[in-house]
């Protein structure tokens, strides 16, 4: 219980776990899961809100559940056994204002950082809908019942941002296991990890290594807004940890929608809590893959006694290393719209669609 509370009050401490558009009266809606089969939301308001309670998250008010009516405490706490993922809808009584709101943590009982993008204000007085894009870390560990919870978030894209020999030591299951087509691009681990083994040079080679991304990975962003244009349903995208190569893409994602950067930086600072290391890869065994660079880089942290944890994602001046991959992209290309637009393809017609499709 204390994982749950943890990591929602973080979320909320941060600021974004936001309410729908518009400036009326409920402000500052969030959702808590304060236990496996429990959910409390809560919200600011000077009038009665109706709660309702929905499986899906386009769902209406008439095909929700009236959770309570005319609440005036701003808090609520029920019990969701379902293995879909609850969503909410808030209704003002005295002015109508309807407001969506979901857990951005989907708390799998063998999965780490697993998290919903919706909510976030963005271009136009909108807010990103929530229950279409997920950004996560590797997920080789997940039991049946995450599989159950997963099965019903209609995911139909599972792009997987990592290098050869990280799908080699924790293999994505997700696609066999859920209805997701499931997209890789091969490259050498040596890229990232064979330049990370002294831990003296590990901040600035983390920083290059960032600045690199918006080339390198070209062609696995590219395939993200792809899926995302598709629009055939729930899109999720990975690499190992969920925080720097998918910070990136997730970065780039929200831009696209007009997303404001101070909230971009704030989602990308969640990963520090929102991950458990130990479900991100399985137990390696020394001499087991023989010749693997990413497996010889965690076992020589382990011999050296230094934890697999989340660590901050600042440089050592405290300025996170996310700003160093758009700024090389601001730097080369003039702006993040031109970068999007000549080299992942996504020019204006597409961001307008895409703002459409994923905007509410």
């Amino acid at each position: 219980m204390k994982t749950f509370r943890l990591i929602s009050r973080l979320a909320l401490a941060a600021g974004i776990l936001t309410a729908g558009p518009g400036l009326a009266a409920i402000e500052g809606a969030g959702v808590e899961r304060t236990a496996p089969e429990q959910i409390s939301v809560h919200w600011t308001s000077p009038d009665p809100v109706d709660v309702f309670l929905a499986a899906r998250p386009d769902a209406s008010i008439a095909k929700a559940r009236l959770a309570v009516r005319g609440d005036k405490d701003g808090t609520f706490q029920v019990n969701w056994s379902d293995p879909a993922r609850p969503y909410l809808i808030l209704r003002d009584e005295t002015d109508g204002q309807v407001v969506r709101v979901a857990e951005r943590l989907l708390t799998l009982d063998r999965g780490s950082n697993v998290r919903d993008v919706g909510g976030y204000p963005a271009a136009d007085g909108r807010h990103v809908r929530w229950g279409l894009i997920y950004r996560t870390a590797a997920m080789p560990m997940l039991d049946d019942a995450d599989y159950r919870h997963l099965n019903h978030l209609n995911l139909k894209e599972d792009i997987d941002l990592r290098s050869v020999e990280e799908r080699q030591l924790a293999p994505d299951h997700v696609a066999e296991r859920t209805s997701a087509r499931y997209f890789a691009v091969d490259y050498p681990g040596s890229s990232i990890f064979g330049r990370l083994a002294s831990p003296a040079t590990a901040r600035t080679t983390t920083m290059d290594i960032y600045r690199e991304w918006p080339t390198s990975l070209a062609e696995q962003y590219r395939e993200i807004f792809r899926a995302l244009l598709r629009h055939n349903g729930a899109v999720a995208y990975h690499c190992s940890a969920g925080q720097d190569r998918t910070g990136v893409a997730t970065a780039l994602v929200l831009i696209a929608l007009g997303v404001p950067r101070d909230v971009i930086l704030r989602d990308y600072h969640l990963s520090t809590a929102a991950r458990r290391p130990e479900n991100e890869i399985p137990p390696l065994k020394p001499g087991e893959y023989p010749g693997n660079v990413v497996a010889d880089f965690y076992l020589k942290l382990r011999a050296a006694g230094i934890p697999m944890k989340a660590r901050p994602l600042y440089d050592s001046q405290g300025r996170p290393f996310l700003d160093y991959a758009l700024d090389e992209i601001e730097t080369k290309w003039g702006s993040v719209e031109n970068y999007l637009d000549k080299v992942l393809g996504v020019d204006k017609a597409k961001i307008a669609r895409l703002r459409v499709l994923y905007l509410e």
